[in-house]
Parts: structure tokens; sequence; C-alpha cells
């Protein structure tokens, strides 16, 4: 009971708890403020949602600048366009005629043929020559490697068109070095030799041109490679009296092989669709007998005007090097299984 100065009686309150005598009173469990609502009182999205919305941008920027071009080239393949459709703004209909007659003509086939001996050669010797200067790099001294490697990058970054020209000019029939090189030699029928004579030759010259620019690539990536791989390795397989042939095929190989399979990969895929080396030597000649697929699709689009024949070629080569492709790719994830 509590009297008041005014002598009211008052009683305690009810909802007080009863103070025990002699024991510690445990103060309540603070709790922190409560999760604070989405400005604007909005719902926040769901959290699965984050990984697609960060990627939109570039699956909407690939669906513009890839997806679209192929579904029209597609559309534009099964239509008969040629300089008189195109001026006319007429789009017939034609179905799969341009294929049916890219796959009954023996021109196409050749220069399929042609196609796939061109990115052999090529892949093959860059793989082995740049695998090669990549261990060189691995085996100089930094002096020698950096100006090695400063080489190699400037024949890299060149532009193909420079290098191009620089070649024309190397084996120019009038003021070539390489005629210069061959009558110093003493060799005699190199006054005025046109080395782009024949689609063979020029295709050599071409090889040569894709080699040089596409070695630095590979080398580059095998010294960094290389560079991976423990020096007690080297030491073991030198202990164990391995040569140098032995030591890359039992410990540079086994542990580089992801390497070889992608850059393989890459370079398939880069020699296959050379466009700019073939065309801007020689205009895929002379008589067209240097033409691979990308070129013998430009010819007939651009110098033939034969816009559905040529769309129907580009379209045949995408499908070819896909199959081609797929059983590498197979290989590759088969080896990522055994990893």
């Amino acid at each position: 009971m509590t009297v008041h100065s005014q002598g009211a009686v008052t009683s305690a309150p009810q909802d007080a708890p009863p103070k025990s005598a002699g024991l510690p009173q445990t103060p309540a469990p603070a709790t922190g403020p409560g999760p604070r609502p989405p400005r604007g009182g909005g719902k926040s999205l769901p959290t699965g949602w984050l990984p697609y919305l960060l990627v939109a941008p570039a699956v909407l920027a690939l669906a513009t600048l890839l997806l679209y071009p192929l579904i029209k080239n597609v559309i534009l393949s099964l239509q008969d366009i040629n300089k008189v459709e195109f001026i006319q703004r007429k789009y017939p209909f034609a179905g799969f005629d341009n294929y049916t007659e890219l796959l009954g003509d023996a021109d196409f086939w050749t220069v399929v043929v042609r196609s796939f001996a061109f990115t052999l050669a090529n892949v093959a010797l860059i793989m082995v020559l740049g695998s090669l200067i990549g261990i060189l790099l691995n085996r100089l001294g930094k002096k020698m490697r950096l100006v090695l490697s400063m080489a190699l990058v400037m024949a890299w970054a060149m532009p193909i068109v420079a290098s191009v020209q620089v070649f024309r000019w190397l084996f120019d029939e009038q003021f070539g070095v390489m005629n210069w090189v061959m009558r110093t030699a003493g060799f005699s029928g190199y006054e005025q030799h046109n080395w782009m004579e024949t689609g063979l030759s020029t295709m050599v010259i071409v090889t040569i041109l894709v080699v040089w620019g596409s070695i630095p690539f590979v080398a580059l990536n095998m010294y960094a490679g290389l560079t991976t791989v423990g020096a007690e390795l080297y030491e073991a397989a030198r202990m164990d009296g391995a040569n140098g042939w032995q030591t890359f095929w039992k410990i540079v190989f086994p542990n580089l092989k992801p390497f070889f399979l992608i850059t393989t990969f890459l370079e398939v895929i880069w020699v296959f669709k050379a466009f700019t080396q073939v065309y801007a030597m020689n205009k895929g000649g002379p008589d067209r007998a240097s033409e691979i697929l990308p070129v013998f699709a430009y010819v007939e689009g651009q110098s033939q005007a034969h816009y559905g024949l040529a769309a129907a070629i580009s379209v045949l080569t995408i499908v070819i090097l896909v199959v081609v492709m797929s059983f590498y790719f197979r290989l590759i994830l088969k080896q990522e299984e055994e990893q």
C-alpha cells in the first residue's frame, strides 16, 4: 500500500515482478532492430535472378551482333537473289536449291578440300614451331628472353593488311627480295620470277604469312605454361637419364596437355576462317585457284552477285566447322573429366 500526501491510497502495479532478496536480477536479452524494409516500399528480387541479370547485357549484345545476322543469313540462303533481284528488291523463295547446287558442284568440294589441307598444314606448323620457340624462351637468359619476347609481340601486333603488303613486296616479281636472294645464291631463272603464278605457290606464301603471324600466340602461351612445371620434375628426369625428347614427352606434354588441346582448338578455328590473308594476298587467284571457303563465299557474293548462293556457302562453312570441332570439343571435355 502506498499513501500519497493527499491521503489517497493506491496499490502497487500488478505487473511489476517481485523482488527476491539476495538474488541477482537477470537482464532481459537485448534485441536489435528488425530488418529494414527495402527503400521505396518495393520487394527485393529473388537471389536466383541476380546471375541472370548480370549476364543479360552480354547476352543481348551477342544476340544483336551475332544471332540476328546469322538468322538473316540463313533466310538469305533460302532465297534466289542475284543482281537483278537485288536491284528490283525482289526476294523469291528458292528453298534448298542453293544448297543442292553447291553440294553437286565439283568446284565447291575442291575448295572444301583445299580449306582442310590449308588448315591442317598451318595448324601443324604453328603448333610445332610455336612450341619449340616457347621452349627456347624458357631456356634463354633474362635479356635474350626479353628481346625475343618483344620481337614476338611486335610480329603478333602487326596489322594483317600491313603484313600482307610486306610479304607481297618480299615476293614481288620485279623488286622482290626473294628473287634477289635466289639470284645471289646462284640460282637461274629468278630475274622476274612470279611467285604467285600458280594457286599452290600462292597458298605456300599465304601459309608462311599465317604461320609467322600466329607463332607468337602459341610461343608466349607455351612459355607461360612451362613456368608452371616444377623444376624438380626436370631434375628427376635428368637424374633418370632422359634426353630432351623424353623429357618433353614424359614431363612437359602431360602437364601441359590442356594447353595443347585448347590452343589447337583455337588455331583450327582461326585458320579455317582466315579471310584477310588469302584475299589481300592475291584475291583468291590466279583463276580462283587459292580460294578457301570464306574467300569463295565472298567472291560469289560480291564479285559474281550470287547473294543467295554466297549465304548458303557461309552457312555450310559454319556447319562444317561445327561438325569438325564437335569431335575435338568432346576430346577436351573428356580430358577435363579425367582430371
